[in-house]
């Protein structure tokens, strides 16, 4: 019953990325966050400021996507269009009117506020009589409503969500300023001294700059995703009725036959079907030479077709193929939070309270001191306005956003944003053997018969192991073809969890496997084998037994060949101080040879299938922090269990899904290359994070007035606004410095 219940809970959910539009800081992330989270039905939600695409988990039985829309709106945010939506003109056209309005807001503030500062230092007189007072409140009032509306609207909605954030803070910096040079130009309460009228319109320019530069530079950061969406082709020829007829992508159907013309995208993951071609896979696996695809090759979607007509039998379609799963990996992991973000955005939560107690106090304090309310006024407005947290907001998701970017445009893909984080503490990494660090294709070497002939020997292992999936088992078969014999058949065939086989042939049980295996089966493997196996097993072969009946029939050497690229990976990892292991099925002496050969110190050997895990979980119960590398169905549990797991592209599905970085080629650099990438991104976290804080750290103090008894110095508004626009940019800058980011 309990079961049912939580099948039922779990089929209820769903998920859905929606895009937003009007975001600047980490507070409007918070507010939206919250307001959704609010919404019954609503499971899970997490913002990304950098993507502008909130990541819900929602019960679609109790609340619909209009809601969650409303919400959004009501919150004083632009509901842009959901995931797979046609939407991708929609968030262009959007983004382009942003930033067109805030660039015009923020010509107009500097364009007027500048020559207004100018006359103010210069101490020229308004014409024709005018007092300043007047003539300022006349130039300034119709652009400083013009340019600080957006702030003040968006404060308002703020403040009925029960939200204090930026534009809380800043327009009671500029409001303080505006509204007090008002009441001094009218002399209520005020003197015509406290003039802030262009200080207050240049604050609000500052504010449109910043978040023109902030919206421009986060419209770079996801250009790998970008890119990778521009891969899909729009159209495809699909043969129907004996006719060639041009469709939309969307409506192309598994089991279609697609022509596909040389220099064209092959539209959806098919198998060829007719011609010949070489098709350009590298904007998918990185390889730059052209691949051969025959007849019932695979191909996949986005890749180019060279120089020759294919025909392709469409096999997936729209959101499963192969470049769809992989913009969505990256999309969904950019959606997540490491918890170097969920500390920042409790220490925004915390942060404006505290600014604003830090502001009231210090301006409260200088009154008290002087009994000048102008100086008071003057911190007051300065710490509103240089504490806002925008940087703070942007260091995470900027920098995450454009990290996984890059890891998907080297062929790295980073599934998970906390992946990155846990990426960078690791101590250990343990590799499977078999086609990880092999190439997963072993070849027979030696054969050493008792009483038969090789050929019979062959013969007899290859009638048995043709049952079985295990690469020994297919090496074994593979060279019974090559040499053109005839394969009998097997009866009661059985397996015995990576121990080895038994079958029937004729009248004789047969038995293949390890020393072991056979002894267990009450076999003599003979004391006069020894040498041969330790000789074998010396030189990094892995050797089996086959017996007949109650004898041993022969023994058969079977060894992969490393990948090219084992040696210098495993290299980089230990000048990486991290701990190198290997865990296989093999017997120790195989396994220690290997090892060997490639420089891993670590050995975990004949190490059934199901207890992969087990070793992972034997080093973590150690309080190392494990990384697993590998690529077959059997590596799954170990993946899933490591720390941070790493599937070899080309492995199973299986060992893909249970990953938490998936390497497009087949090459092992890659893995070095994405524990660097991960690490790479958290240190330009923790940059950020550093400059956000620094900014903060530093000119809060010098806005509250600490420099005025050192040096006589006042910080001035306008130079608060400039320092809180250049923390912003400063932080996007580093993030977008990761753009060109080479693993080395």
């Amino acid at each position: 019953m309990v079961k049912e219940e939580k099948d039922t809970e779990q089929n209820a959910k769903e998920t859905t990325n929606i895009k937003i539009g009007g975001m600047s800081c980490a507070a409007c992330v918070k507010t939206i966050e919250n307001s959704l989270a609010k919404v019954d039905g609503v499971r899970e939600v997490s913002v990304n400021l950098s993507s502008e695409k909130a990541y819900i988990t929602y019960d679609p039985d109790i609340v619909e996507i209009k809601a969650l829309k409303k919400t959004i709106t009501k919150s004083g945010y632009q509901f842009l269009g959901m995931e797979g939506e046609e939407n991708e003109a929609l968030e262009k056209e959007a983004h382009d009117k942003n930033l067109r309005d805030k660039q015009l807001r923020f010509i107009i503030g500097f364009a007027i506020s500048l020559p207004l500062m100018a006359m103010m230092y210069l101490d020229i007189m308004p014409p024709f009589g005018i007092s300043m007072p007047h003539f300022m409140l006349f130039i300034t009032l119709i652009p400083f409503i013009y340019v600080s509306w957006p702030i003040f609207r968006q404060a308002s909605m703020s403040l009925r969500m029960k939200n204090l954030d930026m534009d809380v803070m800043y327009s009671m910096g500029i409001g303080v300023a505006y509204g007090s040079s008002l009441l001094g130009t009218f002399e209520i309460v005020l003197t015509p001294d406290f003039m802030f009228y262009e200080a207050a319109l240049m604050l609000a320019a500052f504010l449109m700059l910043g978040r023109y530069m902030e919206a421009k530079a986060k419209g770079r950061t996801s250009d790998a995703i970008k890119s990778l969406m521009g891969l899909r082709a729009k159209t495809a020829i699909v043969i129907r009725d004996g006719e060639e007829i041009e469709i939309d992508i969307d409506l192309v159907q598994i089991d279609d036959i697609i022509l596909v013309k040389p220099g064209e995208k092959i539209p959806v993951d098919g198998i060829v079907v007719g011609g010949e071609s070489y098709v350009d896979e590298s904007m998918i696996t990185g390889e730059p030479v052209p691949v051969m695809k025959a007849m019932d090759a695979q191909v996949v979607g986005g890749t180019i077709n060279k120089n020759s007509i294919l025909r392709i039998k469409a096999t997936k379609v729209g959101k499963d193929t192969v470049l769809a799963q992989i913009i969505k990996l990256v999309e969904d992991a950019q959606g997540s939070k490491p918890d170097v973000q969920r500390l920042a955005d409790k220490a925004v939560t915390w942060f404006i309270p505290i600014v604003l107690m830090i502001a009231i106090t210090s301006a409260s304090i200088w009154y008290l001191h002087d009994s000048d309310l102008l100086n008071a006024l003057t911190v007051l407005i300065s710490i509103l306005v240089i504490a806002c947290p925008c940087a703070l907001g942007l260091a995470t998701p900027t920098a995450v956003t454009v990290g996984l970017g890059r890891g998907a445009e080297l062929g790295i893909l980073i599934r998970r944003g906390d992946a990155l984080e846990t990426s960078g503490r690791l101590t250990t990494v343990l590799f499977d053997k078999t086609g990880t660090l092999t190439r997963g294709k072993p070849e027979i070497t030696d054969m050493i018969s008792f009483g038969i002939s090789e050929d019979e020997l062959l013969a007899i292992a290859a009638s048995v192991e043709k049952n079985s999936q295990h690469p020994l088992a297919e090496a074994i078969v593979k060279a019974a073809l090559d040499r053109k014999m005839d394969i009998g058949e097997a009866r009661d065939f059985d397996t015995f969890g990576g121990k080895g086989v038994k079958a029937s042939i004729g009248g004789d049980e047969i038995f293949i496997g390890t020393s072991k295996f056979l002894q267990e089966m009450g076999i003599d493997t003979e004391e006069d084998t020894a040498s041969h196996m330790a000789e074998l097993e010396n030189e990094g072969k892995t050797v089996i037994m086959v017996a007949s009946g109650n004898s041993l029939k022969g023994l058969i050497a079977i060894a992969d060949q490393l990948k090219p690229t084992t040696k210098e990976a495993i290299q980089k990892l230990r000048e990486m101080d991290l701990e190198v292991g290997m865990v296989t099925g093999d017997n120790s002496r195989t396994a220690n040879a290997i090892a060997s050969q490639i420089g891993i110190g670590t050995v975990f050997a004949e190490v059934l299938p199901g207890d992969k895990a087990s070793k992972v979980r034997e080093l973590q119960e150690q309080g190392k922090i494990v990384a697993f590398i590998g690529d077959g169905i059997n590596d799954a549990p170990a993946l899933a269990q490591a720390d941070v797991g790493i599937a070899i592209g080309s492995g199973t599905d299986v060992a893909i899904e249970s990953a938490d970085i998936v390497l497009m080629k087949d090459d092992l650099i890659d893995a070095v290359g994405g524990i660097k990438l991960s690490r790479k991104v958290m240190t330009r976290i923790k940059q950020n994070l550093f400059w956000a804080f620094a900014y903060n750290s530093a000119l809060i103090p010098v806005a509250a007035g600490v420099l005025v008894p050192l040096a006589g110095i006042h910080f001035r508004p306008e130079f608060a606004g400039l320092a809180m626009a250049m923390s912003s940019v400063t932080v996007v800058s580093l993030s977008l410095m990761l753009r060109k980011y080479e693993p080395k």
